[in-house]
């Protein structure tokens, strides 16, 4: 992954953004009240190279500092279904549609990949990513399996009849 969206690049994740990445999402989670948590719902981050071998984990950078990150991986549950985790932007980056193109970059990623759902979790808090998911096609689903987070979401991609 290497794009543009507006004053932002969006690339794929290299090791030697570990620490900002984590610094990011630990921060963004605190402002909403939420946890970090480096040992359960959040070691994907802290160990990407192994949880993403089969996935993506992109960060967003604008003018050299990452400011977002979004990634998707395989999941068991579902039909060929993959689940799209990490996506959080600083305040900075936010109500720029960045959001929503990001969610349309990770959705095409996909697709093209051959997977036929998309899954998600997220929290009621995160009051933004809802009315984003919602207003996406994202069908609330159940099965909520982190803690912190109080909903859970299904999208099918097209050609997808089941």
């Amino acid at each position: 992954m290497h794009t543009s969206f507006k004053s932002f690049l969006i690339r794929d994740w290299q090791p030697t953004d570990r620490q900002a990445a984590a610094a990011l999402i630990g921060q963004v989670l605190t402002d909403y009240g939420l946890g970090w948590e480096p040992d359960v719902a959040d070691v994907d981050v802290v160990q990407v190279e192994q949880y993403y071998q089969n996935g993506e984990f992109w960060v967003v950078e604008q003018a050299g500092t990452i400011v977002g990150t979004a990634a998707y991986l395989p999941i068991e549950r579902g039909n060929q279904a993959v689940e799209i985790r990490k996506m959080y932007l600083l305040p900075v980056a936010r109500g720029q549609g960045l959001g929503r193109f990001l969610l349309g970059q990770l959705e095409g990623a996909i697709a093209t990949r051959g997977f036929k759902e998309i899954w998600l979790e997220t929290a009621t808090v995160l009051k933004e990513a809802v009315c984003m998911y919602e207003s996406s096609g994202y069908l609330p689903a159940t099965g909520v399996e982190t803690t912190r987070c109080d909903r859970v979401y299904k999208k099918s991609l097209h050609g997808d009849v089941s």
